[in-house]
């Protein structure tokens, strides 16, 4: 692995950890809350999360990395009211998450400049997909710290 993609991993695991972090002190019935302003809740942006990491590499590699029913929980355009008693707990999310980046360089370490054909947004390697999904865990991450703020208020 080279020094770019050791940083990429870096990255990968700083983030998730800040993430971890923010979430540390957030209780289950804080993370099922829906303030006014919002349509999903901390639960729903952490399978969201989880979800988007491994579908983007699904997308790119065909790899089978997730039950299709995440999708149906926290897809593009669900709310936690598509949940049901299987949707996996906050709990349950967090240790997941905390798993992920392990796994994905466990996994993908080695084929990060592996090309495969492009996705709908030009992405064809695995590399380029962490990169996306590292921004896009920036987003949510600031969607939480703005709904924890709101809940406390």
């Amino acid at each position: 692995m080279n020094k770019r993609q050791e940083a990429l991993f870096n990255q990968m695991d700083t983030y998730r950890e800040e993430l971890l972090d923010i979430l540390s002190d957030v209780t289950s019935e804080e993370a099922e809350m829906i303030p006014e302003e919002f349509n999903n809740n901390i639960r729903w942006n952490l399978g969201h999360l989880y979800l988007d990491q491994y579908m983007w590499i699904k997308v790119l590699t065909k790899d089978d990395l997730y039950s299709d029913q995440l999708t149906g929980w926290f897809g593009f355009g669900t709310t936690p009211a598509d949940f049901d008693q299987d949707t996996p707990s906050f709990d349950e999310l967090k240790e997941r998450l905390k798993d992920q980046p392990r796994r994905i360089k466990e996994h993908y370490g080695d084929r990060l400049e592996e090309e495969f054909p492009p996705t709908e947004m030009g992405m064809f390697t695995i590399e380029q997909v962490l990169i996306r999904t590292i921004f896009h865990e920036g987003l949510h991450t600031q969607a939480i710290n703005d709904l924890k703020k709101c809940i406390r208020k």
